[in-house]
């Protein structure tokens, strides 16, 4: 809800699309969500496509109202996807260490127990998740990266 709360600072409006009816966000920042003349809710509704990336651009989105299944178009300028609160990792299993939750471990911040292999972000902080440590960690992965292409003669 913070994500949606904060887009109403430079669009005319926000369309919050989620599957369900029920959210994992506080109640006082959900409750402060509905409450905001600028934000509408679409329960009950996936995106299916994305209009127009090829182009550079979103012109709109392909919805699923996934109790009727009806598919319908919704004209749209703009998408910001939120992630949600369940790492996006599981194209790693077995592959590398992750724990009960699906993060991946790490070890001085950014490192897999694979050699060259870095993790940041939302895939291995389970605290702060997003924005600034994403950034941040994302910056340090970078970094380490750097080290070792050069360590590598790259």
């Amino acid at each position: 809800m913070e994500e949606a709360l904060f887009l109403t600072r430079f669009a005319t409006k926000v369309t919050v699309i989620h599957r369900s009816a029920t959210f994992r966000a506080s109640k006082i920042m959900l409750e402060r969500a509905q409450r905001h003349e600028k934000i509408k809710f679409l329960l009950h509704t996936v995106v299916e496509d994305v209009y127009d990336i090829h182009h550079k651009e979103v012109t709109g989105l392909k919805l699923r109202d996934v109790q009727t299944g009806r598919v319908y178009d919704f004209p749209t300028s703009a998408l910001f996807l939120g992630i949600g609160h369940e790492p996006n990792a599981k194209m790693f299993t077995g592959q590398l260490d992750m724990d009960a939750d699906g993060y991946l471990k790490t070890h001085n911040y950014v490192f897999t127990r694979v050699h060259g292999v870095y993790a940041c972000g939302d895939v291995q902080d389970r605290r702060y998740r997003q924005a600034i440590t994403a950034a941040g960690t994302g910056c340090m992965a970078a970094i380490e990266v750097e080290k070792f292409l050069e360590e590598q003669g790259k």
